[in-house]
């Protein structure tokens, strides 16, 4: 490194946060701008560990010391290009990637961790600003035709890999415009959607023709793609959410998280939402349940909304403030982790079960609950839990969130055929190839609800699998 003793001179900075009474009102990205010269300094902090196993926390393999070496030295270019090695784009994982890699830093185990998630920011935003990042269309077409279903960050990681190998490529989207739930899932307070036009140009310009509103399975069967194409790579994420089937479900006013988020991102994009199906927060006590990002989403939305409360309620018990002695470093960290939209007003309970919806004129009201008491783990074995006895007890709800996760993809037409894995995402082999010749799949689909960084690795794994098996044939 170029300053082997940056770790020790200087301490970790991040941006902050805008004011919360500014950024509640608004959709605009959270953070103030952050100098680049005290980002360099940053870049210091990286001590050249030799074994640097920041690597093993990130599934895109991104070679993290060396471009935080090329950021001290102010050589952009460099950073740039070594970057886009591994990551198709930065600029989305340097905004909602949880950095796995952080937890890894070797820096981190007796100071905190370098700041590599924000430097992966702020590497790609020069590499736009300096016009570093630029069309690379193919030097020479293979011939061969690929179309890739799902435009979320896999299928996009996938497609431009393709195009620049000289494929001619063909994305469907089924939604109006293409960006899957970076685009449709994830608040613009989080990833504003600027962000993924500015990307989206450089792969039409690379040559990826991109079609909107089209439902692969339904408007274009499988057997008219398999006839068009030499190749089809499924990327239709994990889009079944999990429910939650206990007394009142049916309710008006409960509603599963992703239909909340989508309409809020549509709003802001200036789409047209139907009345009659708006969900809306505004005057009402809200209730989230499920404890991870996506719940916390709800929560930010829910605010801006002018929620009059929100609480977010978690079945699990609430983590240690700091790293378990059950995840020691380098593992990712069992501890609490709270969020932006936390920080801008929540009510926050652990070890809670829901027990019942009630509610007037067909219309939610109120949520009954139990308190839970999780026991210790036995040899390794997992946790129980019971319920405490008189515990019982109802919050308000005019309006309920389910953000418990996501099962599995939506079986269709398109899965039709196709080994499903024991939990019914599509079984892919080493080079992400499904049980059926040609077909590929990647993302979310083949691995389980999972991270935006995975996605473009598995996106990336999926088109090094296609090329390979063209060439081979």
């Amino acid at each position: 490194m170029g300053k082997a003793t940056g770790f020790m001179e200087t301490g970790r900075e991040v941006p902050e946060e805008r004011d919360v009474g500014e950024r509640i009102r608004d959709y605009k990205e959270l953070y103030q701008p952050f100098p680049v010269e005290r980002l360099r300094e940053q870049a210091s902090r990286c001590m050249d560990c030799g074994v640097p196993f920041c690597h093993s926390g990130c599934s895109l393999n991104n070679i993290i010391p060396q471009w935080n070496d090329w950021v001290y030295r102010g050589n952009w270019a460099d950073a740039v290009e070594t970057m886009h090695r591994t990551n198709n784009f930065p600029e989305f994982t340097g905004r909602v990637c949880p950095a796995p890699c952080e937890s890894s830093c070797v820096v981190g185990i007796n100071r905190e961790p370098v700041t590599i998630r924000e430097i992966e920011r702020t590497i790609a935003e020069e590499g736009w600003r300096q016009g570093l990042i630029v069309p690379q269309p193919a030097r020479k077409k293979t011939g061969k035709r690929v179309v890739v279903i799902g435009s979320g960050p896999a299928g996009l990681a996938a497609a431009q890999q393709l195009v620049r190998m000289g494929h001619e490529v063909e994305v469907l989207e089924k939604n109006e415009r293409p960006g899957g739930l970076l685009r449709f899932g994830i608040p613009d307070f989080k990833l504003e959607k600027t962000v993924i036009d500015r990307r989206l140009e450089q792969l039409c310009a690379e040559g990826v023709v991109i079609r909107t509103g089209v439902r692969a399975g339904r408007d274009v069967t499988m057997e008219q793609l398999r006839r068009e194409f030499d190749a089809i790579v499924l990327c239709g994420g994990s889009e079944v959410p999990r429910d939650l089937p206990i007394p009142g479900r049916e309710l008006g006013g409960i509603h599963f998280a992703m239909d909340f988020l989508t309409q809020q991102n549509r709003r802001v994009a200036g789409c047209v939402v139907p009345p009659q199906g708006e969900i809306l927060a505004q005057g009402k006590h809200v209730v989230v349940i499920g404890g991870g990002d996506t719940g916390s989403d709800c929560v930010g939305t829910s605010i801006r909304h002018g929620a009059l409360s929100v609480t977010q309620i978690e079945l699990l018990p609430k983590p240690p403030d700091r790293r378990s002695l059950e995840t020691p470093w380098p593992l990712w960290p069992n501890m609490l982790r709270t969020s932006s939209s936390h920080r801008e007003g929540c009510n926050r309970m652990w070890s809670i079960q829901s027990k019942g919806f009630t509610g007037v004129d067909g219309r939610v009201q109120k949520l009954d609950c139990v308190r839970l008491l999780w026991e210790q783990r036995e040899e390794g074995g997992p946790m129980t839990c019971k319920e405490l006895p008189d515990s019982r007890f109802t919050l308000k709800a005019d309006l309920v969130l389910l953000a418990m996760g996501f099962l599995h993809p939506e079986k269709s037409e398109l899965l039709a055929g196709l080994a499903l894995d024991a939990r019914g995402n599509v079984a892919v082999d080493g080079r992400q190839m499904t049980s059926q010749e040609g077909i590929f799949a990647a993302g979310d689909m083949a691995t389980g609800q999972s991270l935006v960084l995975r996605a473009i690795a598995g996106g990336r794994k999926a088109a090094n699998g296609v090329d390979h098996w063209l060439r081979q044939g």
